[in-house]
């Protein structure tokens, strides 16, 4: 009889949860009963509340059982688990479970399905299928199908991404080159790392189209130095597509090329901008640069340059692999395919969601989330990462689309959402928005680095009611001064939690009429 396989995430979701453990006490325990299994160390399945989850692979297809802690194998085994023995664990079938039967799971269809570094595993799930496709394409056939799936860049501005890829392709250069920016820096999310960690050759075929596309043969990822995990399992899969040849010279025999390294960054929030990302991968000092010239002209090295985020290079395999249509079929309006949503926070079911654009926000708080952890209500969540608005519940109901958003003063971003109950404290929150971009400020313009200093002080002194009116008119012509005068997001976008949060939660600045709305200056951004 052949051993049953047993899948245990090795995402760092997992392991710190205690899935290492987990997985020796199984296979102890397992030699110890003379029981014969294949253990699959796979990426997370992204229902985090459920890690450690443990799936066996049974007849009938995966089952999972969750949370699993070392103490639970001994009954596990006993209940059957290697054979999907029903137990207070057991959650079914794991396709089945609602949390992810209700997803349209496109970029995260392997995550968690997989071994991330097995090339045979990706090559039996459509993986290289984009690639061989774009082999047959000139850059500009790849472009087109870019362009016309409708993908966006998935970073936070999302601008499109074949515009991008199109004006690299034209800017005539001896040199260009293919640059991700997984310098995941905001506030509750997750989804680059865990493609990373769990679907590495994803993002490696994402960008090795990207350079066929353009004429770049020389790429770089850019990972947040706390991601050691993810940065391990990047190294190992570039030197495993490289040795089969889906990476480095003569692509698949093709006689294209294209080589990928990846760079560690050192924890700088502004390094997840693009230009200051850009410096920091020439070895200088992660400041913002002025622009024009856009990288897509003068990028890294002073060339021609493709940066893009995780999630953008992960949708282009799938697009040239089953055709632009297919994706610009999911979403609405001008927000074509899916986008990862990472519930966060004060949440019960926290995790990962890939749905197309067009969902609300009450249907991912409620029938995804289940609410909040504490079990108290709602009051605000934000959306979009640490400078992201401050949404309220009346506000739950437009649709998750970029323009909709946009049009109430607030980002989709990166697609975190961080859920705070009714005992937050706005004016609180706010204050850290602009304490954040104190610290993180690269400080090459004033407004970023002068403005959030005296932002923290001014919501100190409306706290303390000390001439609040005053104060509160000074907030709002500080805000228009950074959302106007920064030279990037990280001072641009600074406005939108303290404005949304003055907006909508004024009694916790201890104003008792609710201001004018005025988000006009956020909605010009």
């Amino acid at each position: 009889m052949s051993p049953v396989k047993v899948f245990i995430p090795r995402d760092a979701a997992a392991l710190a949860v205690g899935a290492d453990d987990v997985a020796a006490a199984l296979l102890a325990e397992c030699q110890c009963r003379g029981l014969s299994l294949e253990l699959v160390r796979n990426g997370s399945r992204g229902l985090l509340w459920l890690e450690t989850l443990v799936e066996v692979q049974t007849p009938q297809g995966r089952v999972a059982y969750g949370p699993v802690e070392p103490a639970d194998v001994p009954g596990l085994l006993d209940a059957g688990l290697l054979s999907g023995g029903a137990h207070p664990l057991c959650h079914g079938l794991t396709e089945q479970i609602p949390y992810l039967a209700l997803q349209e799971r496109l970029s995260f269809r392997r995550v968690g399905v997989t071994d991330p570094l097995s090339l045979a595993d990706y090559e039996a799930h459509e993986g290289w299928a984009g690639l061989r496709k774009a082999l047959q394409l000139d850059g500009a056939g790849i472009v087109a199908e870019i362009t016309h799936s409708g993908l966006r860049g998935r970073g936070g501005a999302a601008f499109p991404a074949g515009i991008k890829w199109r004006t690299v392709l034209q800017t005539e250069a001896r040199q260009k080159y293919i640059v991700c920016n997984a310098d995941e820096g905001d506030s509750g999310t997750f989804a680059d790392r865990m493609v990373m960690e769990g679907d590495p050759y994803m993002l490696i075929e994402g960008m090795a189209i990207a350079g066929l596309a353009v004429g770049a043969d020389r790429g770089y990822v850019y990972v947040r130095s706390e991601y050691p995990h993810a940065i391990a399992a990047l190294n190992e899969a570039i030197a495993r597509a490289t040795a089969a040849g889906f990476l480095g010279a003569n692509l698949l025999g093709s006689g294209r090329d294209f080589h990928l390294e990846v760079r560690k960054g050192a924890g700088s929030y502004v390094c997840g901008e693009e230009t200051a990302l850009l410096e920091s991968l020439e070895g200088k000092r992660g400041v913002v640069r002025a622009k024009p010239p856009l990288p897509a002209i003068q990028g890294l090295f002073g060339q021609p340059t493709v940066i893009n985020n995780v999630l953008t290079f992960a949708a282009a395999p799938l697009i040239l692999a089953r055709g632009a249509q297919f994706y610009r079929d999911h979403g609405v309006g001008r927000s074509h395919g899916t986008l990862p949503f990472q519930l966060a926070g004060n949440i019960k079911h926290g995790g990962l969601v890939e749905k197309a654009f067009g969902l609300t926000l009450r249907e991912l708080l409620y029938g995804f989330g289940g609410g909040t952890a504490t079990g108290r209500p709602i009051k605000a969540v934000q959306v979009g990462g640490p400078l992201g608005a401050y949404v309220p519940e009346s506000q739950w109901d437009v649709p998750l689309d970029y323009e909709a958003y946009a049009a109430m003063g607030a980002v989709l971003g990166h697609g975190g959402i961080v859920v705070h109950d009714d005992t937050a404290d706005l004016s609180q929150l706010a204050r850290y928005a602009m304490e954040f971009c104190a610290i993180e400020s690269c400080g090459k313009c004033t407004p970023c680095r002068i403005g959030s200093t005296r932002g923290v002080e001014v919501i100190d002194r409306i706290r303390r009611d000390e001439q609040r009116e005053q104060q509160v008119h000074l907030l709002r012509d500080l805000c228009d001064t950074l959302l106007h005068g920064s030279l990037c997001a990280m001072g641009g976008m600074t406005p939108y939690p303290v404005l949304s949060a003055l907006n909508h939660y004024p009694q916790d600045f201890g104003l008792t009429s609710t201001p004018k709305l005025d988000q006009t200056a956020a909605q010009e951004a």
